[in-house]
Parts: C-alpha cells; sequence; structure tokens
C-alpha cells in the first residue's frame, strides 16, 4: 500500500490572501499517481479546509491549491460533501478570470501633408495628359510646338499614413489646379474601376478607406524609380495602375500591371506650393 502524508489547510475566509499570479501555473500538477489517495472536505461553518493526502507534498502545489480556494471564497456549495469532479469543475469555473480584449481600430487613415507638388504630366512615350472638352476624363495625346498651354496643371498633395500597410510609395491625390475636379478610380457598372474626374466640394484633410462619400477612390501610391519614372496605382483598388493606350489622343484609363497599356509617367514643369 502506498504510504501518503496528510497535509491539513485551514482557511477562514476572512483571512485568505493573494500572492503574485506568476506563482499560479496551469501546468502545475498535484504529483499523486493513486486517486484514491485524494479527497477533499470543506466545512463552510468554519471556512474553508482543504485536507490533502499525497505521497510528495510540494509547498508550491499547496500555494496554487490557496489562491484557488482564495477565489472561490464567495461561493457557497450546496452541500458540505463533495468529491475530486466536483472541485474541479469549481476550479474551471471560477478561478480562470476574464481578460479584455481592445479592439485596435484597423481601418487605414490617411492625413494630408503640407507637401504640395504643382506639375504636368505625360508617359514615358511623351505623350500628355489633356482635359477633353466637357468630358469627365483625360486624354493622353502628343502635342505640337505651342500648344504646351493644352496640358493639364495638377496639384498632387501627399498625404502620411501610419496605419496604412507598409510601402514604399507615397500616397497621393492629384487635383487639377484651380479647380474641385480629382482623378478618382471609381467602379464602374460592370465593377471595373475607370478613372474619372471627380468634382469634390467636401475637406479632403483626412481621408480614411472606405470613406462613405467615395474620397478613398482620390488617393493613389505614387511609385517612383530611376530618376524620374513614377505609377499610381489605386490604393482602394490594389493592383490598377493609371494608364495610357499607345494609340495617340486615347482615354487615360486604369489598367493592370503588365498589360498593352503604359503605366509609367514623367512628371514636368514642377513647383512646390
Amino acid at each position: 500500500m502506498m504510504a501518503c502524508e496528510r497535509y491539513d489547510v485551514p482557511m477562514a475566509s476572512e483571512n485568505l490572501w493573494e500572492t503574485d499570479s506568476d506563482v499560479y501555473s496551469d501546468s502545475d500538477e498535484m504529483d499523486c499517481s493513486d486517486p484514491l489517495a485524494m479527497s477533499y472536505r470543506c466545512d463552510m461553518h468554519e471556512g474553508i479546509r482543504l485536507e490533502m493526502w499525497t505521497p510528495h507534498p510540494k509547498m508550491k502545489q499547496l500555494v496554487n491549491v490557496i489562491i484557488a480556494l482564495n477565489r472561490m471564497k464567495h461561493i457557497k456549495p450546496q452541500s458540505t460533501e463533495f468529491g475530486e469532479k466536483e472541485v474541479l469543475d469549481m476550479l474551471m469555473a471560477n478561478v480562470i478570470q476574464e481578460r479584455g480584449v481592445n479592439v485596435v481600430d484597423s481601418v487605414p487613415s490617411y492625413t494630408k501633408t503640407k507637401n504640395v507638388l504643382q506639375c504636368t504630366i505625360c508617359d514615358q512615350y511623351k505623350k500628355s495628359l489633356v482635359r477633353s472638352g466637357g468630358s469627365p476624363h483625360l486624354q493622353a495625346v502628343t502635342l505640337r510646338a505651342g500648344s504646351a498651354d493644352l496640358k493639364v496643371r495638377f496639384s498632387m498633395s501627399t498625404y502620411a499614413s501610419p496605419s496604412a500597410p507598409s510601402t514604399s510609395a507615397q500616397p497621393v491625390c492629384l487635383g487639377i489646379s484651380k479647380s474641385n475636379l480629382y482623378l478618382a478610380c471609381s467602379p464602374s457598372e460592370d465593377s471595373t474601376p475607370h478613372l474619372v474626374l471627380k468634382e469634390i466640394r467636401g475637406s479632403l484633410e483626412t481621408i480614411k478607406a472606405g470613406d462613405p462619400n467615395g474620397y478613398d477612390q482620390l488617393l493613389f501610391f505614387r511609385k517612383e524609380t530611376g530618376i524620374s519614372i513614377n505609377t499610381f496605382e489605386s490604393v482602394k483598388y490594389p493592383g490598377w495602375f493609371i494608364s495610357t493606350a499607345f494609340e495617340d489622343s486615347q482615354t487615360v484609363e486604369m489598367d493592370r500591371k503588365d498589360t498593352e497599356h503604359i503605366i509609367s509617367f514623367e512628371l514636368q514643369d514642377q513647383v512646390r506650393i
């Protein structure tokens, strides 16, 4: 027969104490291979009393049980005699503490900076972006000498966003100078993104992804490579870039990378304001 020693731990509810939470560990188990060599008794009239028999007593195990019982001091069992299963059920139901979780706003937000660049834009084959009458679109046209005044002059505002995905590109808005018109990557009836000129009356100091007014359609990731090569990728529709056709006088559109369209542009006539 296994020789076990008996340990009585009397605990009055008014004298219960706490210790560092690092002492209490779910990984610590009482070392007793004989399930019949362990029993419990609770006397609610005299406080809480733990009777434990174990062949290899450990002080840390006793402290763990005391902490557990301290957290259970307001529990009123239905009877004064209960077995191992009831004790374990009470531990699982009352010792596990609830932890609050702070929900972090993961929606990217873009704040306008003071960095504004006025410029004109042409693609890598020197076709300039121009207005097409009263159309809500731009065209890419090879201009003859003396017609530079047809070029659209842009005010390119830069934005900062600590919550946006890490990228080497700079968020920008491309507005037509001295107007309320901005380039916008907007969905069409077939859900394919299209580039349009959109009139904006509201403030663009802060733009959030999923903006109900559609202001996030105005944001583009400008990435500069080499000396003066720029690409403009839609923030709202990743993978879609401002592009031009190889043919002259075609509408400036949105397209994916590595297609038959041109997505590389050069900034000209630059002035920082």
